[in-house]
């Protein structure tokens, strides 16, 4: 069982999910696809996936598997996290088709053609659907639906992406502007932004214009400092929904630009200090990060810097991690900067970075006795994810010298990360000694067993060790060995012929939570007894 199958099993449990709004205010939706089992798409995958989570749930017994405290360790939810640092589920919200809002007005003229447009759209037909919301205003101006279908003949249009429908689109909007203001604030300048940042993308003079002008916003000096100027009915706040504000969607308009054109602006953005314009340096800090040049990392660490805002401030050194070359400026977080968040992201960042130095840093790290044990845990899990022969032997190195016993655990989990060098045989190793800490030798057994060590070592384990406690752990590692027919023969071995009744109990237990066919008459068997 893999580490991504354990992280998104855990992730299944401890989620939300994600909403789907069904408000015809809203235009922007992530689509129901875009779920966690879209993770897992083999036959495999999925019993896998389901045996995770029954590991999980069954952590009782192993005290909360560190699959789950791997997903703290890893803070691997970064990778969600960062999408709100860019607004990146725009990339789902507008590939997705947002659909228009259910008929309303059944004795309106229009009715039949509104869904008839609606039902294309929701084919993915939009060529279909534009020419359909097209002839509601024009055929019938003054019905209902009129306004509704000026913007989803545009959003169609804008969907079906060619540079003519582009166009179109634009000039639907326009005209939406002068009929419905209240429909073209809330939604179409929003969606006209994106239309002319894609037309600005292929060359279009007009929207290249109005896309840096909407980035650059409307600017007072006051007291001699630049400051954003909020307009009518827009939040300041650094938290608000910012889906619809022009001003977001124009920086996300520079993404397709050359960093020549976009990194000026970006760079304009990020040494503003008002708190109107917070939400728009967290979105630059992204955008700046995909532009390759030779001053992208020391932007970003200027923001790490001094930008007065912490999430900011995370945010520019966790996207530091896509930036070759930052390795020395992470090193520098983490030995003059005291902000444990920080110093959190700057661990993560270093271990994207390709270079053997970011590796050796987070080495010295996990070493420092003076920093806390979060961040040390965090360290040797991210030296865990990189397979090298270095960082096998530092680890195994540092578990016999440190005393910590949450450090030792973390270790035994990283390790196991790492297949094909021998650590299975190194947990088997701490498994069976003695002179561990019970619980040590348990998770090393549990960890072994993840890591594919041979169900007849196990076996043999098990018929050797005096220890009822460990005894039960391996039952439980068989147990989420389920598919490995050795596996199964030895829990059936232990439930029918153990002495101890309460190790027979667990064997049996977990025999009910396989799908071993085999297991429905062997129960009804123990039943008639």
């Amino acid at each position: 069982m893999t580490m991504k199958i354990l992280l998104t099993a855990a992730a299944i449990i401890s989620s939300t999910g994600f909403g789907v709004t069904q408000s015809p205010a809203s235009h922007d939706s992530l689509p129901s696809s875009f779920g966690t089992l879209a993770l897992v798409g083999t036959n495999t995958e999925r019993d896998d996936l389901r045996d995770a989570i029954d590991a999980i749930d069954a952590v009782g017994a192993i005290d909360a598997v560190d699959a789950i405290d791997a997903i703290d360790a890893a803070d691997a939810i970064d990778a969600f996290d960062a999408l709100d640092a860019f607004d990146g589920v725009d990339a789902f919200d507008w590939q997705a088709s947002p659909l228009p809002p259910e008929p309303w007005a059944a004795k309106d003229p229009a009715d039949s053609l509104y869904k008839l447009a609606r039902e294309a759209m929701s084919r993915g037909d939009y060529k279909r659907a534009a020419e359909l919301f097209h002839r509601i205003p024009e055929r019938y101006p003054q019905s209902a639906y009129a306004s509704q279908s000026m913007y989803y003949e545009a959003f169609a249009l804008y969907r079906s992406g060619g540079d003519g429908d582009l166009s179109t689109a634009r000039a639907r909007l326009k005209q939406l502007e002068k009929r419905d203001a209240k429909l073209w604030k809330n939604d179409g300048a929003v969606l006209l932004t994106r239309v002319c940042g894609e037309l600005a993308k292929r060359g279009d003079q007009e929207c290249l214009k109005s896309t840096v002008d909407a980035a650059e916003d409307s600017n007072d000096v006051v007291d001699g400092q630049t400051r954003t100027v909020p307009r009518q009915g827009r939040s300041c706040s650094p938290d608000a929904d910012e889906d619809d504000d022009e001003r977001i969607m124009a920086l996300q308009a520079l993404l397709n630009m050359d960093a020549e054109r976009a990194v000026p602006i970006l760079k304009q953005v990020l040494a503003r200090r008002d708190a109107c314009s917070v939400a728009l340096r967290r979105k630059a800090v992204f955008l700046v990060s995909q532009k390759r040049t030779a001053e992208t990392a020391s932007i970003l660490m200027n923001v790490a810097r001094s930008d007065p805002d912490q999430e900011t401030r995370e945010q520019a050194v966790f996207w530091l991690s896509q930036v070759p070359g930052s390795t020395g400026l992470l090193e520098e977080i983490l030995k003059g900067n005291s902000d444990e968040t920080l110093k959190e992201k700057a661990l993560f960042s270093l271990s994207q970075q390709n270079e053997p130095r970011a590796q050796q840093i987070l080495r010295d790290f996990a070493m420092r006795e003076s920093e806390s044990e979060e961040l040390r845990d965090k360290a040797i899990f991210w030296l865990g994810q990189r397979r090298s022969s270095e960082n096998t032997e530092f680890l195994r190195n540092l578990y016999s010298r440190i005393g910590n016993q949450e450090l030792k655990d973390k270790i035994l989990f990283s390790l196991s990360q790492q297949r094909g060098v021998g650590n299975e045989q190194w947990l088997m190793n701490i498994a069976v000694n003695p002179k561990e800490d019970i619980e040590l030798r348990k998770k090393a057994l549990f960890w072994a067993g993840q890591s594919g060590v041979a169900i007849a070592e196990m076996s043999k384990l098990y018929d050797r060790m005096g220890d009822a406690e460990m005894r039960e752990q391996v039952i439980f590692v068989l147990s989420q060995r389920q598919r490995d027919p050795a596996a199964m023969d030895k829990l059936f071995d232990i439930a029918k012929n153990e002495k101890d009744s309460e190790l027979r109990k667990k064997a049996i237990f977990w025999l009910g939570q396989s799908r071993d066919p085999r297991v429905q008459q062997f129960l009804m068997d123990l039943i008639n007894k």
